[in-house]
Parts: C-alpha cells; structure tokens; sequence
C-alpha cells in the first residue's frame, strides 16, 4: 500500500477526501498544495521549514503524531488562530500511520 487517505478540510469548510502517496516523502502541507486545496502563495510559503505558519492546520481526528519539535512549537507560539490541537502540515509526514487523518486548515492571518 503506497497511499493512505486522509480528509482535509479547507478554509471554506469543504472536505477533500484524498489517496496521499507515502513513497514520496511529503508531509500534510505539500498534499494541499499539490492537490491545489488552498490557493498558489496562501500555504506553505517558507517552503516547509516550519518558519510561516501558513500551513497551520487543526488535527480533527484522534491519531497520535510525532511530538511538537522546538522549531515548531516558536512558530506556532507566534501564530494566530493557535489551538489546543494545532500543527504545521509542513511537520506531519505522509506515513502508513496517519491512515484516516482529518486535518482542517486554520485561517489566514
């Protein structure tokens, strides 16, 4: 098995029910982009080294992800529209284990 699914869900409250490749080593943040979820230029500006926040997303379902790490933990401590249960996509890698994923996109600041 080369895909899991995962629902995202946008910054208009549509769900994206999708097959996320894991031989590819992509993370939540460049599966919006690539499935053009969110506009060009609105998610993952710094690229994906956690330094944005642009790829803040809320996780909707109960798995258990890798911990915070300090990179991210700064940016999120600066990002608006900051939850309990918020990650940068950039920091969640497409893995077997995120099988059933529900993440939903924070709003732009």
């Amino acid at each position: 098995m080369n895909e899991v699914a995962i629902t995202i869900i946008d910054r208009q409250g549509v769900k994206h029910e999708l097959q996320a490749p894991t031989d590819m080593n992509m993370n939540v943040m460049e599966v919006v982009r690539s499935f053009e979820i969110e506009p060009e230029g609105t998610i993952g500006i710094c690229g994906g080294m956690a330094m944005c926040a642009s790829c803040q997303c809320y996780i909707e379902s109960s798995h258990e992800l890798s911990p915070v790490s300090d990179e991210e933990e700064a940016m999120l401590s600066e990002a608006f529209y900051v939850r309990d249960n918020s990650r940068l996509g950039c920091q969640i890698p497409i893995s077997k284990e995120i099988e059933g994923l529900i993440v939903q996109i924070a709003p732009e600041s």
